[in-house]
């Protein structure tokens, strides 16, 4: 009897922290997404535009296929541009079980949640094609750099990706997104928290130069800082 309420006691001081652990995070998520890096930021004149797309909760950064600096056309899966006209490329980085086990919300599952959460799971790089440029909304946000700091940018996407020994990139075979032109990649880290799908593209953003804050796990911790650009 005496175990099992000290057991008790455990378990109902561990569900007392767990709402204040949530707050906590919360908080550090808002307060540190309004320090803003790069603050002197400026678009070019000239050079690469670049656009980073929400789905509301998701961050992607899109960029050309094909510039004087890179050819995604050679170093992603040359078939798939085969498939049309596709002049930009997104790149989403995430964890590997919710991007394979879950094409839709209503697919998902509290284990893949859960291994996400909590360093249990590897990372996959999600790549998606369009014909055309992301059309202006509250969700979309384009961006002109210079060569230089698209070089920046380009270094800090390839870096992400796992490689074979003849440096190509590791495709994993059979996963696409209903209705959507993508395919999926091995990709280096693990998702958590503390790295998430948004802090991927805020990083690569802060690498680039480019005016962003210093850390997010959601998407409007990037999308409310580059509203005056």
């Amino acid at each position: 009897m005496a175990t099992y309420k000290k057991s008790l006691r455990v378990l109902i001081i561990s569900l007392s922290i767990i709402p204040a652990l949530v707050a906590i995070y919360l908080l550090s998520a808002w307060l540190l997404s309004q320090v803003v890096v790069n603050r002197d930021f400026k678009q070019t004149s000239d050079g690469i535009t670049i656009y980073v797309k929400s789905n509301g909760v998701h961050t992607d950064i899109i960029v050309p296929a094909k510039t004087e600096l890179i050819d995604w056309t050679v170093k992603l899966n040359p078939k798939d541009f085969q498939k049309g006209e596709l002049n930009y490329v997104a790149f989403g980085w995430g964890d590997k079980g919710f991007y394979l086990n879950t094409p839709t919300w209503a697919d998902l599952k509290f284990s893949t949640a859960f291994n996400a959460l909590f360093w249990l799971s590897t990372s996959a790089m999600h790549i998606t094609y369009y014909s055309n440029a992301p059309s202006n909304s509250n969700y979309v946000r384009q961006i002109k750099i210079s060569l230089q700091q698209y070089q920046k940018l380009v270094e800090y996407i390839e870096k992400s990706f796992q490689q074979d020994m003849q440096g190509h990139y590791i495709l994993i075979p059979g996963y696409h997104y209903e209705g959507v032109n993508d395919n999926f990649y091995e990709a280096n880290g693990i998702y958590n928290l503390f790295e998430t799908c948004n802090g991927w593209a805020n990083q690569g953003l802060k690498k680039t130069g480019v005016r962003t804050c210093i850390w997010t796990p959601f998407d409007w911790g990037i999308l409310n800082n580059l509203k005056e650009e």
